[in-house]
């Protein structure tokens, strides 16, 4: 202890003195407390920032995956559409070559494909049954368009080859949907009647064929915007691929991921 020191000490009542010393211990005892809470503070900051910093890393590596995911699901639809619409145009160049210069009623759409027979071709106004002429364009019509949707080139690309009736829009719809079903289901019986001359590819037919009824949901109208009731009845003949199922499965799923 230095001398000033205990110079003032020794001027000093007993009791001051030892109030003294207890107040330098106690403000010690304070400050290493209070080193030991900041240090617990700043631990536990440290602890909780590490923590959030691997939460937002962690968030953001999914964020990225999912992202990744999806980049890959469109890069893979993409090359389906280009896989699909280079198919698709090859059949339908096919098909116009092949019907380009045809005596039969039809119509081929060069963008989907579809063929279209007027209604009038293959029945009577509120009947379903085949006419005799219907039966003798079938007879011309099915051989060539079978032959190239089911030839070695495209049969495995194939998924359906669908029959499908419309109606104009005279009549109720339920009227009208069971007339265009009966037709559609019509044309394809007579397709596989014993009477039907024989083709090739009949027996893979069966696999893919279809007949369906639009009753009259998808009418034709005419330049002026009114419905064409002679063209609206008619007969069309799609063809569906298999890729064509999976790009609406893949976007089914892209659009539920994107909810």
């Amino acid at each position: 202890m230095s001398r000033g020191y205990r110079n003032v000490k020794r001027f000093l009542p007993h009791g001051q003195e030892e109030e003294k010393e207890s107040f330098w211990v106690s403000y010690t005892d304070l400050m290493s407390a209070l080193l030991i809470i900041f240090a617990l503070v700043l631990m536990v900051m440290m602890f909780d920032t590490q923590t959030a910093y691997e939460e937002a890393k962690s968030a953001i590596d999914d964020k990225a995956e999912v992202m990744k995911q999806k980049e890959d699901a469109i890069k893979e639809k993409d090359k389906l559409i280009e896989e699909v619409l280079g198919v698709k145009s090859k059949i339908i160049l096919e098909l116009v070559k092949a019907f380009k210069d045809s005596e039969l009623n039809l119509q081929v759409d060069q963008q989907t494909g579809t063929i279209r027979f007027s209604g009038g071709v293959f029945f009577g106004t509120d009947s379903s049954a085949v006419s005799d002429t219907g039966k003798a364009y079938l007879e011309k019509f099915i051989p060539q368009y079978i032959g190239i949707l089911m030839s070695d080139q495209f049969r495995g690309q194939v998924a359906q080859i669908i029959v499908e009736g419309h109606t104009d829009t005279d009549g109720t719809y339920l009227y009208n949907l069971k007339l265009s079903q009966d037709r559609a289901l019509s044309v394809v019986q007579q397709i596989f009647a014993p009477s039907f001359p024989n083709f090739k590819y009949k027996d893979e037919l069966k696999q893919v064929i279809t007949a369906n009824g639009r009753s009259f949901a998808v009418p034709i109208y005419k330049q002026d915007g009114t419905v064409d009731a002679d063209k609206s009845r008619r007969v069309e003949f799609k063809f569906r691929l298999k890729d064509e199922q999976l790009l609406d499965k893949l976007q089914g799923l892209m659009q539920a991921d994107g909810k």
